[in-house]
């Protein structure tokens, strides 16, 4: 990992990318969504400061456990004048979103379990399946239809038919 030097107090995206091991282009994204900042030189080149490299951190950190870049954002705006988060700032959010990671985690074991049982039969029942057919009510009253089926065409008025250019009346078999 390249070494910046101290007396380097803002950084290009280049250097910011090899010393983060984010990409440029997620640099300029996490810019976009308002995640970091930068400054403008003279020509109009990207400058970041220091501080940067730990709010990228930051960053990358949540994505990997899969908290989504707006909570991220979010988190990251309730911080007084956009400072960088500290350990202690990680470890307030970081037990708040370990709440809603729990709770995944508890959705995707019941989704392998209820995939392993899928596998098992073969069959992607709808009369039982959880994957293809989750919290199915009527399901619990057994295989086939459950609800009546209205034919509209019965209680539907008949259309008129149409009539074209050089066909007649419309009606079938009917030529002019």
């Amino acid at each position: 990992m390249p070494q910046i030097p101290f007396k380097v107090h803002e950084l290009s995206v280049g250097q910011l990318s090899a010393r983060s091991g984010a990409a440029v282009s997620a640099l300029h994204f996490y810019e976009s969504k308002g995640l970091i900042g930068s400054t403008r030189t003279a020509g109009n080149q990207r400058r970041y400061t220091r501080e940067t490299l730990r709010r990228v951190a930051f960053i990358r950190a949540a994505q990997r456990v899969g908290i989504p870049l707006a909570v991220i954002r979010d988190a990251l705006a309730e911080l007084p004048d956009e400072r960088t988060p500290t350990r202690e700032d990680w470890a307030r959010l970081s037990e708040v979103w370990r709440t809603e990671l729990d709770e995944r985690i508890k959705q995707l074991v019941e989704l392998r379990d209820h995939l392993t049982d899928c596998i098992g039969c073969g069959c992607l029942s709808l009369s039982r399946c959880a994957l293809s057919n989750p919290d199915d009510s009527l399901g619990q009253q057994g295989p086939g239809a459950r609800r009546l089926r209205v034919d509209r065409r019965a209680t539907d008025p008949v259309p008129a038919p149409e009539k074209r250019a050089g066909t007649g009346t419309g009606r079938p078999g009917e030529r002019s």
